[in-house]
């Protein structure tokens, strides 16, 4: 069985599993302490220490680098899920960047403004070391205080979004590929505390984003 290691807020570790929802086939979800990487350092033999990892009876899978999709490319292939059509070899490349840069910016910080609402409380001051340690001291109570502009500049990086749904059921084709379940999972994310909703003013996105989620693979593709 795929066992998927993941932060269950996570938007990158939430993309794999809309990926592997979609797939229909079984896997189990195991969630690592925010805290302790132990399993994950022992898992990858020392080579990473970050989630998501996939671990498929052997085969230990996680990404090499910032921009790579090493684990979705070995999951499209493992279970023959299509999401790389050579029709759009580049395109995709190009809109995931967007996705997981311009909306999933804006997503997360709104997302861990709530972050005393997810966090156990034992593992509360590992994360606001984390936090601050990249993102500067004071990060997560600054997000709070510009809230209004990030709830504003998530209308603005979604747009384009909603533009593409004008003529299709997904963003590139009739069908979902990668940057479907990419776009999936950093709007998961978005809407993990259930204190937001997607922007009304994006309607085909809100469509969208309740087909994709009802949606598994056609065993025909």
């Amino acid at each position: 069985m795929i066992r998927l290691y993941h932060f269950d807020w996570s938007p990158y570790c939430l993309i794999q599993r809309r990926l592997l929802d979609y797939s229909g086939c079984r896997f189990q979800l195991v969630e690592v302490p925010l805290g302790d990487r132990t399993r994950i350092w022992k898992l990858t033999r020392e080579r990473y220490y970050q989630v998501p990892v996939v671990q498929d009876g052997r085969q230990v899978v996680f990404e090499t680098g910032a921009d790579t999709q090493v684990i979705a490319k070995y999951l499209d292939t493992r279970l023959e899920l299509g999401l790389f059509p050579r029709a759009w070899e580049g395109v995709q490349d190009l809109l995931w960047r967007y996705i997981e840069n311009d909306v999933e910016g804006v997503g997360f910080r709104l997302n861990d403004i709530h972050w005393k609402d997810f966090v156990p409380a034992s593992e509360r001051c590992g994360f606001v070391r984390h936090k601050e340690r990249r993102f500067g001291r004071g990060c997560l109570e600054a997000w709070r205080d510009e809230e209004a502009s990030l709830l504003a500049q998530m209308g603005t990086v979604l747009d384009p979004l909603e533009r593409m749904l004008e003529t299709r059921p997904f963003l590139l084709d009739v069908r979902p590929v990668f940057v479907d379940f990419c776009l999936c999972g950093v709007l998961d994310n978005y809407l993990y505390t259930g204190k937001y909703e997607l922007p009304p003013q994006h309607p085909r996105l809100i469509q969208w984003h309740a087909r994709l989620r009802a949606t598994r693979r056609s065993k025909t593709l």
